[in-house]
């Protein structure tokens, strides 16, 4: 398992799933909506250029003739005023450029929004300041036929002093959420406290949890990975030591890893049984 995790942070690193110094660019994608943002934000870069690029220019061609040469050539400028050809031109070439970008931007809204059924469901609960995680999908008899259910924990940031080699400061935990890969997976995010904010890059999520409220997410992990991220939402003094850690494995480790919790809980349980016949 140790080793399996190991190979997991080493992916990471390569795929760059975390921030990483003077980084200029998006975290390499592991949702389709994440790829969808970063395809739509380099379109979206493109109608800027050129839209810097001419008001740039016009701004240029304003200044040279009408200071820099000292009113002497300002027909060139009179051309360009009160013609309603050109205005209308400057006015329909926004609008159509606006069309091109709603068209894209609606169908990746729709896409964020849309919700499949999910095959697992995770509850995200922030505090101040950890999270915690909670599947309610994995509800099973002990051995007294006792209905038990509702595998969660905490999860911690791990102190700079106790981090070793490999290990991110500020950004990695003692436990992390795990998820698998190629399956719809719904996120049921809320707040104890205070509103937090469930952000991870690579994923493309970014949900406000707020207190009385329960916001909901879905995503579709395509690769196995270890994703970091942060809470995106100043709550408090120690807002910057809440960090978030998603380990994404295959479909068949998932469910070794629900099997191995599934025996806790239930050692757990007994034990809580045990330690009440005692008190009694």
């Amino acid at each position: 398992m140790i080793n399996f995790l190991s190979n997991l942070l080493i992916v990471s690193k390569i795929s760059c799933d975390f921030p990483r110094s003077w980084q200029m660019g998006f975290q390499d994608p592991a949702t389709p909506v994440m790829e969808g943002i970063i395809n739509f934000h380099h379109d979206l870069f493109f109608f800027m250029i050129v839209i810097a690029i001419f008001v740039f220019w016009f701004l240029f061609n304003i200044l040279y003739y009408f200071y820099f040469q000292k009113f002497t050539k300002t027909w060139r400028i009179v051309q360009r005023t009160h013609n309603t050809v050109l205005e209308v031109i400057w006015t329909i070439i926004p609008v159509l450029i606006l069309i091109i970008v709603a068209i894209p931007s609606i169908s990746l809204l729709y896409a964020i929004e849309e919700s499949p059924k999910a095959s697992v469901t995770l509850k995200v609960i922030g505090h101040q300041w950890y999270w915690s995680y909670e599947y309610g999908d994995y509800w099973y008899t002990n051995e007294k036929g006792k209905l038990v259910g509702g595998i969660n924990y905490d999860s911690y940031m791990v102190p700079t002093k106790d981090l070793f080699p490999g290990m991110l400061r500020l950004l990695d935990v003692d436990k992390g959420a795990v998820l698998p890969t190629g399956l719809h997976i719904r996120l049921m995010i809320t707040s104890a406290d205070v509103i937090h904010s469930w952000a991870i890059p690579s994923l493309g999520i970014k949900v406000d949890a707020c207190p009385g409220r329960l916001n909901m997410a879905k995503t579709f992990i395509k690769r196995p990975g270890v994703f970091y991220g942060q809470c995106s939402e100043i709550c408090g003094i120690n807002h910057a030591f809440m960090p978030i850690v998603v380990q994404a494995v295959p479909v068949e480790e998932y469910k070794q890893w629900i099997s191995f919790k599934q025996e806790g809980v239930c050692v757990y349980e007994q034990a809580r049984e045990k330690a009440n016949q005692i008190a009694l």
